[in-house]
């Protein structure tokens, strides 16, 4: 199958590493997949280096010239199936009227409303499937108008990695200074307003008189990063958080720590909180948005009540002072992301939902 994706955010999100996920497992099945994608951008230059073949775009007036390049490369019978990773891509493609020439795909992450008016919904409507990445988004659009008989979940995924030896959980904290006696708590994202770090800090603060030597780790970079470490500040807590900045290789991250928190109010799935549980983290997010179809309550983790620093605290707690419940919460955590979330499976639903959607036959 030919496979062509089109993404045009330059920077590297959740979104992209879907992509370079999606284009490595197509290539790995022996599909031809090629992507659109600016000069410069994150996504275009690790495709690029994994020998995917990039068709490079003006990164000024970057939709127009997305176009004029999809109009090029969907003349009849060069690909399959065009698919647009993201809402950039989404106008591009359907400027480009590609759903007159070839099955459009379009993937759908985050949670907002579509625009109420007829252009907006009219470039969903082009596409041959919609694919909500939760069945959350899948009513969050439903609710804009689009109709679900036109979509179809598949969930985000993330590799599966081999869990790491005590010596190498060792070194992996030590890189970031912190002993063996001291229980980490740690998060992963984008540090703005809205993904609830300051919250995390506050909780810090509190389970300290019980864990006196807790951390907490926050790796990302953002807009927030100054008020968080003002905050930090405020609170007395010195070195106890610790400001990773934006982090490329995850592993040390996760490897070292002893509990996930994901505080974010609003995400359309949350690849980070996938990652964590995949590294048997036991983890714990708020009861909201799509985490109650990742987090089986007391089994795979533990939710907590929305935007309740009590009870986040509380849960962070729990898996603090009962080792071996953390311990069953973590193992059950990795089992659900290999049967329900891995990188391999998302891979498989995408191709079967291509698959459907044309007379290709393997």
């Amino acid at each position: 199958m030919n496979i062509l994706l089109v993404d045009l955010d330059t920077e590297w999100r959740g979104g992209q590493n879907q992509a370079l996920l999606m284009l490595e497992g197509f290539q790995a099945r022996n599909h031809h997949a090629e992507l659109v994608s600016p000069e410069g951008s994150a996504l275009g230059d690790r495709a690029k280096a994994r020998g995917i073949h990039v068709r490079r775009i003006s990164p000024r007036f970057s939709r127009i010239s997305a176009t004029l390049k999809i109009s090029e490369l969907t003349t009849p019978g060069r690909f399959h199936i065009v698919h647009a990773n993201e809402a950039h891509a989404v106008t591009a493609t359907w400027l480009a009227r590609t759903h007159r020439r070839v099955p459009l795909v379009i993937s759908r992450r985050v949670g907002y409303p579509i625009r109420k008016s007829a252009l907006a919904i009219s470039r969903y409507q082009a596409a041959a499937r919609i694919l909500p990445i939760s069945r959350w988004v899948a009513d969050r659009l439903a609710a804009s108008g689009i109709n679900k008989e036109k979509m179809t979940v598949v969930y985000e995924g993330v590799e599966i990695p081999r869990l790491p030896p005590n010596d190498v959980r060792r070194e992996a904290r030590l890189l970031w200074g912190v002993t063996d006696d001291s229980p980490l708590l740690g998060c992963v994202g984008v540090l703005l307003a809205d993904k609830g770090q300051d919250l995390l800090i506050r909780v810090l603060a509190d389970l300290r008189s019980e864990f006196p030597k807790a951390r907490l780790l926050l790796a990302g970079d953002g807009p927030d990063r100054s008020r968080l470490e003002h905050l930090t500040k405020q609170l007395g807590l010195g070195d106890a958080v610790i400001f990773a900045g934006f982090v490329t290789a995850m592993e040390p991250v996760y490897t070292a720590l002893d509990v996930f928190l994901f505080p974010s109010r609003f995400e359309g799935l949350g690849t980070s909180l996938l990652a964590a549980m995949s590294y048997a983290v036991p983890s714990v997010a708020f009861e909201t948005c799509a985490f109650g179809e990742i987090i089986e309550h007391g089994k795979s983790g533990l939710l907590a009540e929305l935007g309740s620093q009590t009870s986040l605290c509380n849960s962070a707690a729990t898996l603090l002072r009962n080792p071996l419940i953390a311990k069953q919460i973590a193992t059950a955590a990795r089992a659900r992301i290999e049967q329900k979330f891995s990188a391999a499976k998302m891979v498989d639903e995408m191709l079967r939902v291509y698959q459907s959607l044309t007379a290709f036959v393997q």
